[in-house]
């Protein structure tokens, strides 16, 4: 699974999703979430179909947030597009929702960053700490990288995982970062409006749910470019569920990728990306997993 899916492949595969989805070239059912509240459990259920692809797929990822460190797990169900026939059971214990969330944070800097990153801030320390950083290094040279989090030895570790240096406060991490991620279960705002500089770029990426939140909503009224991979999904489970006053202003990623909207045009905006994650991108995922895996090694289908 991890030789059939490397970022960089993901990225692009991510971003192809995108503009299907916002072109209406894909099929997109609604979210189901789940929760075992006894167990700080959240499963999330993610359907998609991209028209032309040869299969679509039904992810289930799950994590349970009591464990130490946390027990992220996940499964994908890949169908064939033209008969309904299983066609393989991705037991990728998470992977692919790791890594295409990576990969949509990566679109979004291909986009959305300033050309020269020379520091990187990091709120947060779970797996998305590392893959967010691992995407954008995909699409951009990074020279430093700040991570802060509530456990200072996970945030340690996470700093250690991506070379970059632990910061103690939220503030410290931003101070000067030319892109900011968040990669958070926060259910109240960790970055100021007035610790970001005109020219950063920030993707957000905990935000899922509703009342979920990671950043202060005047950052969103503040920006020049405000981004959301499905807007109909922003505003119930994104930052934008906070902002609402911005959506009518907001644009889908997949009509920046197309050339359909702008993207950042000057190096003093101030870029916002409001990421959910989307069914398209585990067909995206799925769909070059199967591709791939040919080169990659044995993977077992039905």
């Amino acid at each position: 699974m991890r030789a059939a899916l490397p970022m960089s492949a993901c990225i692009d595969a991510v971003e192809s999703a995108f503009v299907a989805f916002s072109n209406g070239d894909a099929e997109l059912p609604a979210v189901i979430h789940l929760d075992v509240p006894e167990a700080r459990g959240e499963i999330h259920v993610k359907a998609g179909h991209i028209h032309g692809a040869p299969a679509y797929a039904v992810k289930v990822a799950s994590g349970f947030y009591a464990a130490d460190p946390p027990a992220i797990d996940g499964l994908v169900l890949v169908f064939d597009a033209a008969t309904g026939a299983p066609v393989a059971f991705l037991l990728d214990g998470g992977y692919v929702t790791d890594t295409r969330t990576g990969a949509a944070g990566g679109v979004a800097a291909r986009r959305l960053a300033p050309e020269h990153v020379a520091l990187v801030a990091v709120i947060g320390t779970g797996i998305q700490a590392r893959r967010q950083v691992e995407a954008l290094r995909c699409v951009r040279d990074v020279t430093a990288v700040r991570v802060w989090g509530r456990n200072a030895d996970h945030a340690a570790a996470a700093a250690s995982d991506v070379g970059g240096v632990l910061a103690p406060t939220v503030e410290a991490a931003v101070d000067g970062a030319d892109v900011v991620i968040t990669c958070t279960a926060s259910r109240e705002p960790l970055v100021r409006s007035d610790w970001i500089a005109p020219g950063t770029h920030i993707t957000a990426v905990g935000s899922d749910g509703p009342g979920k939140q990671e950043l202060d909503p005047v950052l969103l009224r503040r920006a020049d470019v405000v981004v959301v991979d499905s807007l109909d999904q922003c505003r119930r489970l994104g930052e934008l569920q906070h902002a609402l006053d911005v959506a009518d202003r907001a644009v889908e990623l997949g009509t920046v990728c197309a050339g359909g909207a702008p993207g950042r045009t000057a190096s003093t905006q101030l870029t916002v990306c409001d990421l959910t994650g989307v069914g398209v991108q585990d067909v995206a995922a799925a769909n070059a997993v199967l591709a791939n895996a040919g080169d990659a090694g044995e993977i077992v289908t039905v």
